[in-house]
């Protein structure tokens, strides 16, 4: 017996679906980004309470069990995990929902079987049992997929295989021959609905996300797992039409449709296409060049001399980046930001699209410092401004400012959108050493007579900055 009739459950789903579309919406901008994420926690804790009230369950005390474990695991990791690492819990809790819709469709496969002993032939294929058999190999293609593409992804950006492309001899054609043969099992699957089938189909799903995200490197890696996200979001749909659940496919949708979006808006941020990101390495193609350093001479200078560049400065141009991150330097900039103001000094930070390791890192990195909203400029609305800049500071961002994007064309990053920061007047870069950033390429303009280098953690080298700021 339940204990929501009809009529509320489906008004309980709308109302959790407005919330998901308003935390969608809330998402779009820093200044709503919290209230938003608030109003989807709330949509999803509705939704499950709904499910409870509305639906005669079985093994209650499992699945009680089953989310205390759960929320045992995830609850404390969001918790800890550092800004830094926020990309790898996306990718794995974008993988975890992937595979539960692979798991949720294999085991819905037997409720589309009629026994034997009820049917003229081994099994009986209606119309209904067709579709829904469709919407099954769909979903458990789509979700083995972003489940082994997300944990490689993972070990991507975690460092624990190499960030660079993994290509072998053979790749493409070994691509070819899995999708191939995934198709065909689909084709079974829905035509007998054997259960083997359907777990050989999982297990090329789970060999297509390997092979498709092993040939992406570099700075590529993040766009991926947008497009995971997305995968994720068309699986959970999917399993929404096999559940007959309707808020699953308003869910999945808003998810794959938001995902799909945003790997478009990162892919061009770019400058490249997602086809050319996910099989530009079959080409000879790669995100990732060499990872020698230099040897070349460079103008490094002290903390004090920095100050006094920024100190006499009118205005002054902050490009975060991947390092700032890693250093936990953000409350340090922003106390720079705070000093170098009250001195009369006009102070922005230019946020590229792609800095970090996800959009949107720089945004919340600097929010959680308390750095105003509007403070932070878009790369198009920054890129005029910094002809105008006396000092632009580079805070551990390489290559959303290497004009070779501009300049060499066949290099990994070539036509991809940069910050302009050669256009100042003075251009001070901290760095922790000479290696060159995630794309693995050099950057030209740290050799250019106007760049001044002050090597460091990024942290250690703001306070240092920050107090000789303050003692001039």
């Amino acid at each position: 017996m339940t204990i929501l009739s009809p009529t509320w459950t489906a008004i309980l789903y709308l109302v959790a679906a407005v919330c998901f579309i308003l935390a969608l919406k809330g998402l779009s901008s820093p200044k709503t980004a919290r209230r938003g994420n608030l109003i989807g926690a709330a949509g999803a804790l509705v939704a499950v309470i709904t499910v409870f009230l509305s639906t005669k369950l079985d093994n209650i005390p499992w699945i009680l069990a089953a989310i205390a474990v759960g929320a045992a695991i995830a609850a404390p990791v969001a918790r800890r995990v550092q800004m830094t690492q926020m990309p790898q819990l996306v990718a794995l809790f974008n993988g975890v929902g992937g595979g539960a819709a692979a798991l949720v469709a294999l085991l819905e496969l037997g409720h589309t079987v009629v026994p034997e002993g009820e049917t003229t032939g081994l099994y009986e294929l209606t119309t209904v049992n067709a579709w829904v058999r469709v919407a099954i190999v769909f979903t458990l293609f789509v979700g083995a997929v972003s489940f082994s593409g997300s944990l490689v992804t993972f070990a991507k950006l975690q460092e624990l295989m190499t960030t660079r492309p993994v290509v072998f001899p053979g790749l493409p054609v070994v691509m070819g021959l899995s999708i191939l043969a995934a198709v065909a099992a689909s084709v079974f699957v829905v035509i007998t609905g054997e259960g083997w089938l359907a777990v050989v189909l999982l297990v090329l799903g789970l060999v297509t996300g390997v092979l498709l995200v092993l040939p992406v490197g570099g700075a590529d890696v993040p766009i991926v797992i947008s497009l995971l996200n997305a995968f994720t979001g068309l699986a959970v749909a999917a399993s929404g039409l096999v559940l007959g659940n309707v808020l699953l496919v308003v869910a999945g949708t808003l998810v794959g449709a938001s995902g799909t979006i945003l790997t478009r808006a990162m892919a061009s941020a770019m400058g490249r296409s997602v086809s050319g990101i996910l099989f530009g390495a079959f080409r000879g193609g790669s995100t990732a060049g060499s990872t020698d350093v230099s040897d070349r001479p460079v103008r490094s200078s002290s903390a004090e001399d920095v100050a006094v560049l920024l100190g006499y400065a009118q205005r002054v141009i902050i490009v975060p980046g991947y390092g700032l991150a890693v250093a936990q330097g953000q409350h340090t900039v922003a106390e720079l930001q705070a000093a170098l103001e009250a001195r009369g000094t006009e102070v922005v930070f230019a946020i590229h699209p792609v800095a970090g390791r996800m959009p949107g890192h720089m945004n919340v990195l600097l929010a959680e410092a308390n750095v105003p909203y509007e403070s932070l400029k878009e790369m198009s609305e920054v890129n005029g401004e910094f002809k105008q800049a006396d000092v632009a500071l580079v805070v551990g961002a390489n290559d959303v400012v290497n004009p070779a994007a501009k300049s060499t064309p066949g290099s990994p990053i070539y036509g991809m959108p940069i910050l302009e920061v050669e256009d100042a007047r003075q251009v001070v870069f901290l760095k922790r050493s000479m290696r060159p950033g995630f794309a693995g390429i050099e950057n030209e303009l740290l050799y250019e007579p106007q760049t001044t280098l002050l090597f460091g953690d990024a942290k250690d080298s703001l306070a240092k900055v920050l107090t000789a700021v303050k003692a001039l």
